[in-house]
Order: structure tokens, then C-alpha cells, then sequence
């Protein structure tokens, strides 16, 4: 059995990543990746306070607080890389 990690690195596309996604994760899971995904990009640019952020994409500062939490505190640092290669 292939994990999700592998799976996920033989999609070729962006569609073929948004079908996995859709087929994977319920449309309420999909949106709180997407909203975490964005708040992680509101974070690295670093021009908006938690409450900033929290009141302009409708979320709760506690997903705010529990993002910037794994953008700067957590050893994976898996948004940092994307948001880098994202900057260049």
C-alpha cells in the first residue's frame, strides 16, 4: 500500500491535484486547508496582526494563532518551503 505522502507526489498537475483533493477530503475539510493555507500566506508576509488577519479572511484568531504557531515554532517548517519557493 502507497502512503499519502507518495501519492501525493505522483500527481502531475494541478488538476489531477485538485481531483485528488476533492475525492479525498470533504468540501468542509477542503475549505479549512484552504483557509489555513491562506493564513499561513497572510503570516509570512508580515504586514497584518493575528486580529487583522482573523477579521479579513472570516476565521477565528484561533486558527491564526495555531498557524503562526507551525510557521515559526514547529520543527517541520513545511509552510516556510513552500512560501519560499513561492517568494523566488
Amino acid at each position: 500500500m502507497i502512503n499519502l505522502n507518495k501519492a501525493l507526489l505522483l500527481l502531475k498537475n494541478k488538476n489531477e491535484v485538485n481531483d485528488f483533493l476533492k475525492d479525498l477530503c470533504t468540501p468542509a475539510e477542503l475549505k479549512a486547508l484552504e483557509e489555513r493555507w491562506s493564513v499561513a500566506q497572510l503570516l509570512y508576509e508580515n504586514t497584518l496582526s493575528y486580529r487583522e488577519i482573523a477579521t479579513k479572511l472570516e476565521t477565528s484568531t484561533t486558527t491564526v494563532t495555531r498557524v503562526a504557531r507551525f510557521l515559526s515554532n514547529e520543527p517541520y517548517q513545511g509552510y516556510k518551503k513552500i512560501l519560499k519557493r513561492i517568494k523566488k
